[in-house]
């Protein structure tokens, strides 16, 4: 299955769009920020931090910001490329976009926003209910390769996206056969940590953010993050999947997009908004407090760095047999 192109990756807006272009254009409207996900999650969170800190860099300004979640981010790519041009309309741009674009789950019309920036790398964990039996990532690969369908484990919102690969994969490293995993999708992480904490779920995959409440209270147990090392804070104590024996480092991340065929003027005003977002004390202090990476990068070494995921990600779901009409089993939400 060939990998899909796409005026994202390679038109001429990302192209030419350069962060030292005179900012000539600003927004005369409030800004419309589409988060693919439900409210509460980390996309949702790191959305809103970043339209309080550009309302407050420019009073004049005003956001929006619209929940929309679904399978491949459907519902939100529509208003993006609702009306082509509009650069009051922003949207999360994350690394289930380039899954989806691996999957070749986006209709054509879908796949020509343009990238604006990257702003941080995110990190995926493997995280029970604290009275679990499962004390670590071992326990939980030798149960499941002796018994693949044993345990529930939640994700959002995507098959196949950087959730369920950040769960899927380090567990085929262990020798466990993923496609007979139960796999249950939610409309966004804070929901299936709702539903892990309730009882509903037994295992649940989620980024940093997700776990943070439950975490400092103690009602969960993290078995495995994909870090490169051990983090910081409340995680201190959480072990990687490295640790462990399983050489697994996510390479999730966040960013911004806007609409297809904005001037190079438009997008240099929100690279320009954007970059002095990343750089203040309270963007900073938020991106430590939920154990992200800060990685900055303007809108051609983003769309660098899109491509090349969408071509890590397709070579993995093929691995993984988690390509459209494979035999992945997907459980009801209880």
């Amino acid at each position: 299955m060939a990998v899909m192109c796409c005026t994202l990756l390679t038109g001429p807006a990302a192209a030419q769009t350069s962060t030292t272009a005179p900012a000539t254009w600003k927004p005369s409207k409030p800004t419309e920020f589409i988060v693919p996900s439900g409210a509460g999650a980390a996309l949702d969170q790191a959305a809103r931090k970043l339209t309080e800190l550009l309302a407050r860099d420019d009073p004049s300004q005003s956001f929006v910001v619209s929940n929309k979640s679904g399978a491949h981010s459907i519902a939100a790519l529509e208003i993006l490329h609702r009306h082509p041009g509009n650069a009051h309309t922003l949207m999360t741009l994350s690394s289930s976009y380039g899954n989806s674009l691996a999957q070749n789950a986006l209709p054509a019309h879908l796949q020509k926003g343009t990238p604006l920036v990257t702003l941080f790398r995110e990190f995926t964990t493997v995280v029970v209910r604290a009275d679990s039996p499962l004390r670590n990532a071992q326990d939980l690969i030798a149960q499941l390769r002796k018994d693949p369908e044993k345990y529930s484990i939640g994700i959002a919102t995507t098959l196949g996206n950087h959730i369920h690969l950040g769960v899927a994969s380090p567990l085929q490293q262990g020798g466990v056969n993923i496609q007979k995993l139960r796999i249950v999708p939610y409309k966004s992480s804070a929901e299936s940590m709702v539903a892990l904490a309730g009882g509903h779920l037994d295992v649940v995959s989620a980024t940093t953010p997700n776990l943070l409440p439950y975490l400092q209270s103690g009602r969960v147990r993290v078995l495995a993050i994909a870090a490169d090392k051990r983090l910081d804070g409340a995680f201190a104590q959480s072990p990687t999947w490295k640790e462990q024996g399983i050489n697994y480092v996510s390479d999730s991340f966040q960013g911004v997009m806007t609409a297809p065929g904005t001037s190079p003027a438009q997008q240099a005003y929100w690279v320009n908004a954007l970059r002095k977002v990343s750089e203040s004390r309270e963007w900073k202090e938020f991106v430590t407090l939920n154990q992200w990476d800060p990685f900055f990068l303007g809108p051609q070494d983003t769309s660098r760095a899109l491509h090349a995921q969408v071509e890590r990600s397709h070579t993995l779901l093929t691995e993984l047999g988690l390509l459209p009409n494979t035999s992945t089993r997907v459980a009801q939400a209880r």
